[in-house]
C-alpha cells in the first residue's frame, strides 16, 4: 500500500477490510484506493527470420535482453501499444500475427498482454529504454541466468520472457 493521504479530500488514508481484502480508505469522504496492476505490452518481433530483443537499460532486470515493451497509455489500445512500443524501442514497425500470452502474478503490479508480430519496416535500432537492440536466430538466444538478489518483479519477468521466447530457445535442445 503506498497512499497515505487521500486523492479526494487530502485527509489520511487507513487501512480498512474491504471486499475481504486490506485497501486504504478514507476514513472522511470514503475514497478507496484500488490497486490495479498496469496494463504492459509486449512485442515478440520476428524480423529477418530472426528475434528482436533489446537489452533492458531501467530496471526491471537492467542489462538482460528482452522484447521490447512497456506502459499502455491512455488514449491507445493495448495493440496501438505493442505497435508504439516496438517503434520506439527498437525502431521496427510492425504488423501484429496473434496474441502470445497473458501474464499476471498477484505480487506484481503489472499485467503484460505479449503478442507475436512480423516487422514490416523501419531499421532495428536501440531506442528508448533500451542500450542494444539486437537480432538472435533460433537456438542463438543470449543465455541468463535468474536474477538472484532481484525483486519478486525481476523474478517473474524472467520468467515471462523465457516463455514467450521459448520456441526461439528451442533449437538450442534439438
Amino acid at each position: 500500500m503506498t497512499a497515505q493521504h487521500c486523492s479526494q479530500c487530502g485527509s489520511r488514508m487507513v487501512l480498512a477490510t474491504i471486499g475481504e481484502r486490506p485497501r486504504e480508505q478514507c476514513p472522511v469522504c470514503g475514497f478507496i484506493a484500488w490497486r490495479n496492476p498496469a496494463p504492459v505490452a509486449m512485442a515478440v518481433i520476428e524480423h529477418e527470420q530472426q528475434l528482436v530483443l533489446i537489452r533492458r537499460s531501467d530496471a526491471p532486470l537492467a542489462g538482460y535482453w528482452a522484447p521490447p515493451a512497456g506502459y499502455v497509455e491512455t488514449g491507445e489500445s493495448v495493440p496501438e501499444a505493442v505497435i508504439r512500443e516496438a517503434r520506439e524501442e527498437c525502431g521496427l514497425e510492425i504488423a501484429l500475427d496473434e496474441l502470445a500470452g497473458v501474464y499476471s502474478q498477484a505480487d506484481v503490479e503489472v499485467l503484460i498482454v505479449a503478442y507475436r508480430a512480423h516487422s514490416t519496416g523501419g531499421r532495428l535500432i536501440a531506442g528508448d529504454d533500451a542500450s542494444d537492440a539486437q537480432l538472435f536466430a533460433a537456438g542463438q538466444m543470449p543465455a541468463q541466468t535468474a536474477p538472484v538478489a532481484g525483486t519478486a518483479t525481476d523474478c517473474w519477468l524472467h520468467g515471462v520472457i523465457l516463455d514467450v521466447t521459448a520456441r526461439w530457445q528451442q533449437a538450442m535442445r534439438r
